[in-house]
């Protein structure tokens, strides 16, 4: 037995099965204390997100860990075991590297599994399922995915329309805190254009929609401003930045209105960027001298273009995490060399100690000295070559020339 991991994701299984073997927040302390107690070693650490539920265990069989997430949720192996993968040393430590680095991700390379890790491993040191081993993993795992980030450029690019919108805005303005920004819909992806406005230093936000109640919800979380769509002809003038998602079936930024915004900003440039579809803002905006419009299908070509600079970039950081891993288990397995070290000393020493107590017994009982050290030393040296002598003759007559030769060299008989 050694470090397992066993998970299911986006690849493997469908959304229906991943909410079903999901952990919540409020229950995955006692989890990976359960999940703990099939280990040998009480190490245990669990990573649930909405595209993928992982365990990581050291000294476990892959068979008893599938059996307690089967148990624990309640589910039968017919159920599970198809859609599971399982593995074991130094596929499971390069596994989680990659799940680190973003390389196992749905969009190649993003960097919010990083976070997910880094939480799951705290969660899992306050429930006490973590020893030298597993902080070992991780921290080197927190490493590699730093080493990754820095050395290739897997998360430079944008890939997703959101991230791609505010690199297209960062590109045109070299500065996005001075900015004023217009946010016009309330849904998922609006909301991520303004996380990634936010990280970017964007202080001043509007967000138009269709219900206020929507928009004011959104609005809490990054300090912005929420009004309605009938609105938006009196905060357009003052938008730097104007970027649209929403639902509606008609345009909702004509050229006449974008037109009359311009002349009151004096010309002032405005950068416009529609990623509904059906379209949000008139295409004929794009013929005003002052008005920079891109559509979803322009971001596009910027993503396509991006994920094959991505890709480029994982061939390398699978390398990384490769060799990362293969590092891991020369650690792993110098601890092991470390044990054996130990334990052959406590029994060498405990030979000795029983020999030296039998003959000092001798001596106060009056034996002959001269003849109590020779039985000492003959006695000391049959017990100490016992093991090495039996396992020579057993390699010899079976005709294992790679064993004999190994156990020659450690026992100092074939010195160069």
């Amino acid at each position: 037995m050694s470090l397992v991991a066993i998970g299911i994701n986006h690849k493997t299984a469908t959304v229906d099965l991943r909410e079903k073997v999901a952990f919540s927040p409020d229950k995955i302390h006692d989890a990976m204390k359960s999940l703990a107690c099939t280990t040998q070693t009480g190490e245990a650490v669990i990573v649930s997100t909405c595209n993928r539920t992982e365990l990581y265990c050291n000294n476990a069989s892959r068979e008893d860990v599938v059996a307690w997430l089967e148990h624990y949720h309640g589910l039968s192996h017919s159920d599970v075991a198809p859609c599971l993968y399982q593995y074991e040393g130094q596929m499971a430590v390069k596994h989680l590297m990659r799940v680190a680095c973003g390389l196992d991700s749905l969009v190649l390379g993003e960097p919010q599994i990083l976070g997910q890790v880094k939480q799951s491993f705290a969660k899992a040191k306050e429930a006490g399922t973590i020893a030298v081993t597993m902080d070992r993993l991780f921290q080197n795992t927190f490493s590699v995915a730093k080493k990754v980030r820095t050395e290739t450029e897997i998360g430079a690019a944008a890939v997703s329309v959101a991230f791609a919108a505010v690199s297209m805005a960062k590109h045109i303005f070299s500065s996005l805190s001075h900015t004023k920004v217009l946010l016009i819909g309330a849904g998922e992806t609006i909301e991520l254009v303004a996380r990634h406005l936010k990280e970017n230093g964007v202080n001043e936000m509007v967000v138009a929609n269709r219900t206020l109640e929507r928009a004011q919800g959104m609005c809490e979380e990054f300090n912005a401003k929420a009004i309605t769509l009938t609105e938006i002809p009196d905060f357009l003038p003052q938008a730097d930045i104007v970027i649209s998602s929403t639902a509606s079936p008609l345009p909702i930024l004509g050229k006449g209105m974008v037109e009359k915004a311009l002349k009151q900003r004096r010309h002032q440039p405005m950068l416009l960027v529609d990623i509904a579809v059906p379209r949000d803002i008139e295409a004929e905006v794009a013929e005003l001298d002052d008005a920079f419009l891109y559509t979803v299908d322009d971001l596009q070509s910027i993503i396509e273009q991006n994920m094959a600079s991505r890709k480029e970039a994982a061939e390398q950081a699978e390398i990384i995490a490769d060799e990362q891993a293969h590092l891991f288990m020369d650690w792993i397995r110098s601890l092991e060399s470390v044990d054996s070290i130990r334990d052959y000393r406590t029994q060498s020493m405990a030979i000795k100690d029983e020999m030296v107590a039998r003959a000092l017994n001798r001596l106060a009982q009056g034996g002959d000295a001269e003849q109590v050290v020779l039985e000492l030393a003959n006695k000391l040296t049959n017990r100490l070559i016992h093991a090495p002598t039996q396992a020579l003759t057993a390699a010899s007559r079976q005709g294992d020339y790679n064993t004999l030769g190994q156990l020659r060299t450690a026992l100092g008989l074939d010195k160069e």
